[in-house]
């Protein structure tokens, strides 16, 4: 399985960007996708998640009402908007295969990206 991240760059605050996965080698509509994100000197914390099959979403509180997640068989992606400069990091798409009690947390990840920059300008 292959995770490839696009889409991030250097944004306004304010401004918009589409964060877009492609798995290779897996079905997004069969598991679990998520967005993490790391930013400089903090841990790495889960941003949204998605698991269509079940209809089942999870958003984290610094980002309810401005992001939006989305997947279709390959795909996985995140509309960022109202973007700020504490949205700042390294964000990482993920993908979870194994059962799990814990929705959304790094530990129940199977598969990761390479991670892309997204850089708000406040």
């Amino acid at each position: 399985v292959k995770l490839v991240e696009s889409g991030g760059g250097l944004v306004q605050a304010g401004g918009s960007l589409r964060l877009s996965c492609e798995a290779a080698g897996l079905d997004f509509d069969e598991y679990t996708a998520g967005w993490f994100r790391q930013a400089p000197g903090k841990e790495r914390e889960g941003v949204s998640c998605v698991t269509k099959l079940k209809g089942r979403t999870y958003y984290a509180d610094s980002v309810k009402g401005r992001f939006t997640i989305s997947s279709d068989n390959a795909n996985v992606y995140l509309q960022m908007n109202s973007l700020k400069s504490e949205d700042t990091a390294v964000y990482y798409c993920a993908a979870q295969t194994r059962p799990t009690h814990t929705y959304c947390a790094d530990w129940t990840m199977d598969y990761w990206g390479q991670g892309t920059q997204v850089t708000v300008s406040s």
